[in-house]
């Protein structure tokens, strides 16, 4: 359970609180990687709440799967994006991309901790 959590909090991190520090750095890597290219595309990191309009909604749940860089990103003030820059769709898909890899990282830390993957 810790190694899941881990790796929701920081991309990787549970592999290499597993042991797996190889496959852990490569994970965090690429992961935050792909973020922070997102961000610095004007990525938008609005979080929406309600019903009013689901598919938002799903958009910042996958952006917020990336877990500690999500938060961080916002704090440091990159959370309204830049609609007109003509990256800011690409900066849209990269970081939701990069959460949703991390919401498998996540998986995989956990069935690895729990003894169902070798």
């Amino acid at each position: 359970m810790a190694a899941g959590l881990l790796a929701w909090v920081f991309p990787g991190l549970g592999h290499v609180f597993l042991g797996r520090r190889g496959k852990g750095l490569v994970l965090m890597g690429s992961i935050l990687v792909l973020f922070v290219m997102g961000v610095l595309m004007d990525s938008r990191l609005q979080l929406h709440l309600g019903l009013e309009d689901p598919l938002a909604l799903l958009f910042s749940a996958a952006q917020m799967g990336i877990g500690a860089p999500y938060v961080i990103a916002r704090l440091l003030g990159f959370e309204a994006g830049l609609v007109t820059s003509p990256t800011y769709e690409y900066g849209n898909t990269f970081t939701a991309v990069a959460g949703l890899l991390n919401i498998l990282v996540v998986l995989d830390a956990y069935d690895v901790a729990v003894g169902r993957k070798a």
